[in-house]
């Protein structure tokens, strides 16, 4: 219940403009951005006029057209057609680019990934492969994730030729080349899995003291953000482990935010789910100073790499397949706009996602509805699947609101992470 005080002030009008960026940059973030799928800015016109509008998306960044078998499948031979329809648009938008990624397991080609390398030959593979894509791009990146998922999902160092080689030398030598490569862009590593503030996540935070302990640069972190909904930690628990890394002098961001359903389709109780917990990231974010940004992984359902990884779920995005603007979207303009005007977020908002205008008030929202609800999570309890499937290596199997598969496939057994997150081990 609010006091008479507070009501008065939420029913006032806040009146801001409701385009992302724009209610993301005067709430004190630098972007709010997307990533840009290379196949379809072309295509569709619908997709591309939202997606190069910069009053909702301020920063790009491209989906695969900067990754290692797109720019050098071949040793030597260096293209950037992909690459560089991102960079284009950008440009041509007034939008930032965010440049994604340099070392990385995968995505990488059969040439790297199972060569015969020394020390000093991978160092020189990968030294000519940043300073040509690097150099290409030089002048244009905000950051750039220089190392990508090192860290596997138990919380060990992730098997790669780069760690086969080098062991863990890896790490600072690949921020010392991109430095050398490009002085002025941000660094990055960036991963996934790090909200829950498990093993992976102690492990990160190794990673970042072996890299500054070694004298390497580093600017930043880069949480992924590839959540599961009712699965996703509160506000104030995001906020708490992206502390654990700007302690360490280093920004912050979510990189390639989505949030999917495990079952499809998604009721409309599911969808406001869907919403407080955008909600709960993006104002997670907001209660850190070194948290600079949110770049969501593709903006609608039609363009997600969600269903082709994960076999029957999706609509993980703030748009729909029709281009429609999701509870998600509502739910997120309202705690920024909450944040921008300095209106404490009402315990319901209601909005019309096809308005220009947000006014945050305390009417209540109908799930079935596409206002948001309340922003702020409350105590959930863990839920067991009633069906028979059983879920994959890796996949997650428990945690507070969980409602998909709990049994693993053998040999794999479910083992929890944190009260958010249990996963087939």
């Amino acid at each position: 219940m609010h006091s008479k005080a507070l009501l008065a002030a939420l029913v006032a009008p806040a009146a801001v403009s409701a385009g992302l960026n724009d209610l993301a940059v005067r709430a004190g973030l630098k972007y709010f951005g997307t990533a840009l799928r290379e196949s379809a800015i072309n295509s569709d016109s619908a997709y591309a006029a939202i997606l190069s509008d910069k009053s909702e998306f301020g920063q790009l960044v491209p989906e695969n057209g900067q990754k290692w078998d797109a720019t050098e499948a071949t040793q030597g031979q260096f293209t950037y057609s992909s690459g560089d329809i991102t960079a284009n648009t950008a440009k041509k938008n007034g939008q930032g680019l965010r440049c994604h990624t340099m070392v990385w397991y995968s995505q990488l080609p059969n040439w790297v990934s199972s060569g015969t390398w020394t020390k000093d030959s991978l160092t020189k593979v990968i030294q000519t492969h940043m300073n040509n894509v690097m150099g290409h791009y030089k002048g244009q990146c905000y950051a750039w994730d220089v190392v990508n998922e090192a860290v596997a999902d138990d919380g060990n160092w992730r098997d790669n030729v780069f760690l086969k080689t080098f062991g863990t030398d890896y790490l600072p030598l690949s921020f010392n080349l991109a430095k050398a490569a490009d002085p002025d862009t941000k660094l990055y590593y960036n991963d996934y899995n790090l909200e829950y503030n498990g093993a992976k996540t102690d492990r990160a935070v190794e990673l970042v003291k072996i890299v500054q302990a070694a004298g390497a640069p580093i600017d930043g972190v880069g949480f992924q953000g590839h959540l599961i909904v009712g699965s996703t930690p509160g506000r104030s628990s995001i906020a708490t482990v992206l502390k654990r890394f700007t302690a360490l002098g280093l920004e912050v961001a979510f990189t390639e935010l989505d949030i999917r359903h495990s079952s499809l389709p998604a009721s409309s109780s599911a969808l406001v789910t869907q919403g407080n917990d955008y909600a709960n990231v993006v104002g997670g974010c907001l209660d850190v100073a070194g948290c600079i940004g949110v770049t969501i992984w593709s903006f609608t359902d039609k363009y997600s790499w969600i269903p082709e990884t994960f076999s029957g779920q999706g609509d993980a995005l703030i748009y729909d397949k029709n281009l429609g603007k999701k509870p998600a979207w509502t739910s997120i303009s309202s705690v920024l706009a909450a944040k921008a005007t300095g209106v404490p977020p009402a315990s319901s908002s209601t909005v019309k996602p096809s308005s220009t205008l947000i006014t945050v008030t305390t009417t209540t929202a109908k799930p079935s509805s596409t206002s948001a609800t309340k922003t702020s999570s409350s105590v959930a309890t863990t839920t067991t699947a009633s069906s028979g499937a059983e879920q994959a290596r890796w996949g997650q199997c428990g945690g507070n609101n969980w409602t998909g598969p709990t049994k693993c496939q053998s040999p794999w057994t479910c083992q929890k992470q944190n009260d958010w997150y249990s996963q087939c081990l």
